[in-house]
């Protein structure tokens, strides 16, 4: 049996179609509904679905007011405020292309970010870095709020629904960020995730704890609950994570997505939340560790769901309340997808052995390629598959058990090794907070691999020996243990194996 999984007929999208008329369309039967609530340290923000959508409209006519015309990008300099997901959406009601981005970037990183998309517009919080781009108008967030109160709101720019919606940047683990194109129509694929990943309802109070600029966050964390008439609940800038379980119980949410590492922050050296609203977790991002997901289990009760995604076409691999996934794994294919896991040549491998994950061009979630970058698009497909660069497996059932990415994925002796393995061993041990496994070059021809931990105390070399050596075979094993203050990660809070690799390659250069 080969590893392909057909789930059928995606949901239709009509046409002519407006992303954020579909997003807003709530408006119209539930006007006084709360459809964002932003959570500050001292007070909550409320928005209601038709307050949003008017807002939205607003922004959309003070935009064209400022003549920009259909079609030009508007670059996001924007923390977790209101103002993010008004301007997001008003630029896409209004048929401009929005391009979110972190608001932690350095102003070298958003220069080289702002020469790929030439954006005709930046709107700006105070104190984020702004890109040097000469000639492009920068416009304050206080300013752009003040115009959209006396603007005329902009109908809905309808057209086609593969033309282009929204920019956003890979978080670029590569060293070389690129802009992915996505369509109007990638909103409506996302209607497969409510019955494959979170079992979203109109009653839910879905809280995300994640930055806006983040696909995860922006998709999950917003855009779905307004869609499916739903509350929306963020927290605000400067809330720690510390604040985040008296949050979900005085606001009374019923889901919680998250990273994994937010997950853990939250467990660590807490007495258990009480969370009597929870339904369930959500986790994406990165993989999860099963003990983490077990610990959340112990405090809260809740299960956690997991999902795997990708820039290029959000989370489409998922566990569910319905279809829970089984130990080992991520989840399976949602209703609509069709995936699978191909061989070096392009084959799809036999169900059981490791192959790329690959998603089917017709997937109406799938991006429209990177922005301005022709040959990188192509290089992404082998005929009608997307080639993700995830190694994984696929079971008898479906089941996908992910390893890594590819080239996370490390070589000892000729055995392929994927560090997810390796690290739920090890943060399995009692000391271990966290950790991170690579393979590094200690010898201009010989690499080995080695593991990063986080503790309260280094940990003897021996005891983590003999602790690898009793739960993993002799080439899973690693060769070299360090402790680390900290375990790099990006702005989304994904683990950064190259910066530990470059790291500590360069520290033994020196030594």
């Amino acid at each position: 049996m080969l590893s392909i999984f057909d789930g059928g007929a995606p949901p239709a999208c009509p046409s002519p179609y407006n992303l954020a008329a579909d997003v807003l369309s709530g408006a119209a039967a539930h006007p006084d509904k709360p459809a964002l609530v932003v959570m500050h340290p001292d007070r909550a923000e409320s928005w209601t679905h038709a307050g949003l959508e008017a807002a939205v409209r607003a922004t959309g006519g003070a935009l064209l007011a400022m003549g920009l015309c259909p079609g030009d990008r508007v670059l996001m300099r924007l923390g977790n405020s209101v103002d993010f997901p008004i301007l997001f959406l008003g630029a896409i009601a209004a048929g401009l292309v929005p391009v979110p981005t972190s608001a932690q970037l350095t102003a070298p990183e958003v220069t080289r970010m702002a020469a790929i998309v030439t954006p005709a517009l930046v709107v700006a919080a105070p104190g984020v870095a702004l890109p040097d781009a000469p000639g492009c108008r920068v416009v304050a967030a206080a300013d752009l709020a003040v115009a959209r109160r006396g603007a005329v709101p902009c109908t809905y720019a309808m057209g086609a629904p593969d033309r282009l919606a929204y920019l956003i940047f890979t978080s670029g683990t590569s060293g070389a960020a690129r802009a992915v194109m996505h369509a109007h129509r990638a909103v409506r694929a996302r209607r497969m995730m409510w019955r494959g990943w979170y079992d979203l309802r109109p009653d839910d109070r879905l809280m995300h704890a994640g930055a806006f600029n983040w696909t995860y966050t922006l998709g999950t964390g917003l855009l779905d609950p307004w869609a499916a008439g739903a509350t929306a609940l963020i927290p605000g800038t400067g809330v720690g994570i510390d604040r985040l379980a008296g949050m979900l119980r005085d606001h009374r949410a019923t889901i919680l997505a998250a990273a994994p590492g937010v997950f853990r922050q939250m467990l660590r050296g807490c007495a258990a939340p009480e969370l009597p609203a929870l339904r369930h977790a959500l986790s994406a991002g990165e993989a999860l560790p099963r003990s983490i997901r077990d610990a959340w289990q112990a405090a809260t009760g809740t299960a956690m769901h997991e999902a795997l995604g990708l820039s290029e076409c959000s989370t489409f691999l998922s566990g569910s309340p319905a279809r829970p996934a089984p130990d080992g794994t991520c989840g399976y294919p949602q209703p609509g997808r069709r995936i699978a896991v191909l061989d070096a040549g392009g084959a799809p491998v036999p169900r059981g052995a490791a192959g790329t994950l690959a998603i089917h061009r017709s997937d109406p979630g799938l991006f429209l390629g990177y922005f301005g970058d022709e040959a990188e698009t192509n290089a992404k497909f082998t005929g009608d598959w997307f080639l993700t660069g995830d190694t994984v497996t696929m079971a008898a059932d479906g089941a996908i058990r992910y390893m890594g990415r590819n080239d996370d994925m490390m070589n000892a002796g000729g055995f392929r090794v994927s560090p997810i393995d390796v690290e739920a061993v090890l943060t399995s041990h009692p000391a271990i907070a966290e950790c991170a496994v690579t393979e590094i070059r200690v010898k201009a021809d010989a690499t080995v691999i080695a593991a990063f931990y986080v503790a309260a105390a280094p940990i003897d070399d021996q005891e983590l020996e003999s602790f690898a050596a009793a739960r993993l075979a002799r080439y899973k094993q690693p060769r070299i243990y360090r402790a680390v203050t900290a375990i790099p990660r990006n702005a989304n809070g994904k683990i950064n194996r190259r910066i530990l690799r470059e790291t500590h390659e360069a520290h033994d250069d020196q030594a």
